[in-house]
């Protein structure tokens, strides 16, 4: 394959990932509203699916294939990258506050989640199907705990709170909107269109993984003459990150931060314990040596995360953005020297 035509395929499959995670959130979120699930379970689970349906199709597809490289690789890189770079870039346009709820459960979980991967990883150098049922396990369990502690937690809102919130949601829902996304707010009132743009998405992101993403990085890595592993823990990583880049970075814009560290780590959690759980029960996955280095910078990355978070304020400053930032452009350097 010429390499104009992989990196062609790699920017297509890309594009595949992002269109059709996001039309698999709007179309199944649409649906779970009609069917009057709360709106707490839709973001907890489907949401928190599809955010991560880039990272999930392209590593199981890869294991399923046998590039366990690109898999475990893309993984790993995709937490470096949540880390450093997203948030890095986020906390440099504005500082980012951290709440209570990801000082309590998501910190701690990540860094348990990051050490049981290193541990699992670095015993045999695989990580067997037992070890993704473990992981696979843990994952239900921490997202049925975090059901759990939102509906708790949500039980505590004072009346007037839950009216106030009515009263925004109700402004801007009823903003005006004209041509396409008019169009489409009314189509989205409508099961079947919903339906079909839910089957669409999840078509687009398996279809991006599987034509796309895969061959391409697989076709960059032979032609430039570098490993598997490096371009899932480069290329691959980068672009399968690519929804919380653009989020972050929209939100950090407007100034709306206070989720935005919950969301990375929560995300980060799930690229450990569900996605690679998944792909190791699909085909065992080898686990190089030279992956314990980059899964201790990966842990290394959120214990830096999360002392500044636990620090005073609890805040990511932008002071804190910048250190992140160069920490990414280090590892890079390391990568390729």
């Amino acid at each position: 394959m010429e390499i104009w035509l992989a990196i062609l395929l790699l920017i297509l499959g890309f594009v595949g990932l992002v269109k059709g995670a996001d039309w698999f959130v709007d179309g199944a979120a649409g649906i779970a509203k009609k069917l009057r699930v709360p709106q707490l379970i839709i973001g907890l689970t489907i949401v928190s699916f599809g955010t991560s349906a880039p990272e999930l199709a392209t590593s199981i597809i890869s294991s399923a294939q046998g590039s366990a490289d690109i898999a475990v690789g893309n993984i790993i890189g995709s937490n470096i990258t949540n880390v450093l770079l997203i948030l890095g870039l986020s906390a440099v346009i504005c500082p980012l506050i951290v709440q209570k709820s990801t000082l309590k459960i998501d910190f701690p979980v990540l860094i348990g989640s990051s050490v049981l991967l290193l541990c699992l990883g670095a015993f045999d150098n695989r990580l067997g199907r037992f070890d993704g049922w473990l992981m696979f396990i843990l994952s239900l369990a921490y997202m049925l705990f975090l059901i759990w502690y939102a509906i708790r937690e949500s039980k505590k809102e004072s009346t007037v709170s839950e009216l106030n919130e009515h009263e925004v949601l109700t402004e801007t829902d009823d903003a005006p909107k004209s041509g396409f996304s008019a169009w489409l707010e009314i189509m989205k009132e409508k099961t079947w269109f919903l339906c079909v743009m839910t089957l669409v998405g999840l078509a687009l992101v398996v279809v991006g993984a599987l034509y796309g993403v895969i061959p391409g990085a697989t076709a960059i890595a032979e032609k430039v003459g570098v490993s598997e592993k490096i371009i899932g823990l480069t290329i691959v990583a980068i672009g399968t990150s690519l929804p919380e880049l653009v989020t972050c970075v929209i939100a950090s814009k407007k100034g709306e931060t206070d989720i935005a560290v919950g969301d990375i780590v929560g995300s980060n959690v799930f690229n450990i314990l569900r996605t690679l759980g998944l792909s190791a029960l699909i085909m065992p996955l080898p686990f190089e040596p030279s992956f314990v280095v980059d899964g201790l910078i990966a842990l290394g990355a959120v214990l830096l995360l999360a002392g500044m978070g636990y620090a005073k304020g609890n805040k990511i400053r932008r002071w804190g953005g910048v250190v992140m930032l160069l920490s990414f452009v280090a590892y890079y350097v390391y990568l390729f020297i």
